[in-house]
């Protein structure tokens, strides 16, 4: 790891002056992919920005039919906040099953999306429940957000202040979990409002997606077996070390039926 100066702003403006200022200044939350990569000499910013003193950008509340989750709330948090748990069980239940419990209480669900890892949990939510992205400047919809590998719409001077999710009739999150990680190797997100269904995807490509044939399926037919002889291509899906493209679109295949059974 190589020298770097640590600031810890107490103000979201604090931080984006520090932000705006600094050579090469970066912004760091729960650090569970910034640490690891400059404790391996990957990256050396000038400066660290740490968001942790910023109690404006912590905690749950509900404003009407949408949960506002501030972007500094760490996953052990979200699993636990009954708000979480009565208004979206799903999302409760996915932020309980990332990473482990060490992962759990330090990283923060503003980290996960500003990061946009293809294989974190998070993204399949803010796809599949068509959450609002918050940030000091502007409000951005889901669908705008990801672009491609640990590419989003960011702006360079652009925080994440907090997550808006509108609360769905029904909702359920399943994914194939890899064994030592506890990434999604395939993560889906189902949820279902009135006569829409949308479908997030997470894991199985560069970044996070809908399955929109799934969600015509759906509309007509909220069941598993809507979903039976519904494919998505394999084209354009990862291939790495876990597993194959065509295996990974048999798996958002078997996680959206299970999602669905289980919403």
């Amino acid at each position: 790891m190589r020298d770097f100066e640590y600031h810890a702003p107490k103000t979201v403006d604090a931080a984006l002056s520090l932000l705006r200022d600094k050579e090469d200044g970066k912004i760091i939350a729960g650090g569970m992919t910034l640490l690891p990569t400059l404790k391996q000499r990957l990256a050396a910013p000038s400066d660290l920005i740490d968001l942790a003193a910023i109690a404006e950008m912590k905690g749950v509340c509900r404003d009407g039919n949408e949960l506002v989750i501030g972007a500094m709330t760490c996953h052990a948090d979200v699993a636990a906040n009954a708000d979480v748990k009565a208004a979206i069980p799903a999302l409760a239940y996915l932020a309980g099953v990332i990473g482990d419990p060490a992962v759990r209480h330090r990283g923060t669900i503003g980290g996960s999306i500003a990061n946009a890892d293809p294989a974190a949990d998070y993204p399949a939510a803010v796809v599949g429940l068509n959450a609002t992205i918050v940030t000091n400047k502007r409000r951005i919809p889901a669908d705008d957000y990801f672009v491609d590998l640990f590419e989003t719409a960011l702006e360079r001077d652009e925080i994440i202040t907090s997550v808006r999710f509108p609360i769905p009739e029904r909702a359920a999150y399943q994914k194939f979990r890899h064994p030592a990680s506890g990434y999604a190797v395939v993560g889906v997100m189902v949820a279902k409002t009135g006569g829409k269904v949308r479908v997030g995807v997470t894991g199985a490509a560069g970044s996070a997606f809908r399955a929109t044939d799934f969600e015509a399926a759906l509309e007509k037919n909220f069941s598993a077996d809507a979903l039976m002889n519904v494919a998505v291509s394999p084209d354009g899906l990862l291939s790495d070390i876990h597993c194959t493209n065509e295996y990974r679109a048999h798996l958002v295949n078997v996680m959206a039926r299970r999602a669905v059974a289980i919403a």
